[in-house]
């Protein structure tokens, strides 16, 4: 794919797509303060008109409650909510589905502007449209996910669920992020360096796997099963890792074998990206590589201080809910300085590449 050319239409272009980065940036970290707050299953509708608006009155919030106490997550865990309980859940859910229609707003809106202004450059369209399916397939993703908790029996919204929802989300921040970068970073901005890309590579599939668990961390509430380091409640290789049968089932259901595995991808992502920062230090790229390549290194220790504390203080007040959610805004800023990377480090000098 040829890269598109710079001009000011197209810097206008991306300063809005850079708005929706981090709008999608704030919606992602409402989601994960919506699912350690519990607040996932307090609406138990999905009406995209009518439910922008909170309750207004004390009848229409009882009857919300109403609703909410149909739940087996009322009745077998916040059985003893009052009406003021109920409200500081519903905020948090009901502010990340008015976020994700604000988000709405602001990409149509955009669109709908540019399209008018005649901007828009034909090889722009595909990538449109893409976005939009993106957008579209994460909200069905996201009701599919509430529905998941909304069953008998069901005390949480599951935790595969949860973690699709969540990549989905990702790959949208990713893919929006990425076409902002193609229309506003010129080809001269790039570096040439095959063993960085490589490497920058290998950081992505590793860490495309750690998401997922981080995922299934927060959805199984897997930090307070082990709230120790660095070791796991005092084994280094914890003997209930097999307990489930049959064994498949504990990579994605065992609390303890998620947490060994989401420890372990954290201790090999470092080790991969201090390599990359040793070999970053002795290259000499462009200037936007050169005052850029000392995040990655700065992000993960930071990351993984974040998840250290995570753990050792999830069993005290509300330290998993502002702990988890710090670690996860850090994961997602890593995220898109890898994928920042991955743009502006290149395999050869040829200028009309994607990659």
């Amino acid at each position: 794919m040829q890269e598109i050319e710079i001009n000011p239409h197209n810097k206008n272009i991306a300063k809005w797509l850079y708005l929706g980065v981090f709008m999608l940036v704030v919606q992602i970290v409402l989601g994960g303060i919506t699912r350690l707050t519990e607040s996932g299953l307090s609406i138990t509708e999905w009406n995209p008109i009518t439910g922008a608006l909170p309750p207004l009155n004390t009848a229409q919030w009882q009857m919300e409650f109403d609703k909410y106490k149909g739940t087996d997550q009322f009745r077998y865990i916040h059985a003893n909510f009052s009406l003021s309980d109920f409200k500081s859940i519903f905020f948090w859910e009901w502010f990340h589905r008015t976020w994700a229609r604000l988000m709405g707003i602001v990409f149509l809106a955009g669109f709908f502007y540019f399209l008018i202004k005649k901007q828009f450059k034909s090889d722009m369209i595909i990538p449109f449209i893409i976005l939009f399916l993106l957008g579209i397939i994460q909200g069905a993703i996201g009701w599919i996910m509430v529905e998941s908790g909304l069953m008998p029996e069901k005390l949480f919204v599951g935790h595969i669920q949860l973690a699709t929802h969540f990549m989905a989300a990702l790959v949208l921040l990713c893919y929006t992020f990425w076409f902002a970068l193609r229309i506003s970073i010129p080809a001269s901005m790039k570096t040439v360096n095959k063993p960085l890309k490589k490497i920058i590579v290998l950081i992505v599939l590793i860490l495309f796997i750690q998401l997922i668990y981080g995922a299934f961390m927060a959805g199984l509430h897997a930090a307070t099963a082990a709230p120790t380091w660095p070791q796991i409640n005092g084994q280094w290789f914890p003997a209930t890792m097999n307990s489930l049968s049959p064994t498949w089932k504990n990579f994605i259901d065992n609390k303890i074998t998620v947490h060994f595995i989401h420890r372990g991808l954290a201790y090999t992502l470092l080790v991969v990206v201090f390599i990359w920062w040793i070999k970053a230090r002795k290259t000499k790229g462009s200037s936007l590589f050169n005052k850029t390549k000392f995040i990655p290194i700065t992000l993960i220790l930071l990351q993984i201080i974040l998840g250290i504390l995570t753990v050792i203080l999830s069993p005290y007040g509300n330290n998993l809910v502002w702990f988890g959610v710090a670690h996860q805004l850090v994961a997602i800023l890593f995220l898109m300085t890898i994928i920042f990377m991955l743009y502006i480090v290149r395999t050869n000098d040829i200028q009309k590449r994607y990659f």
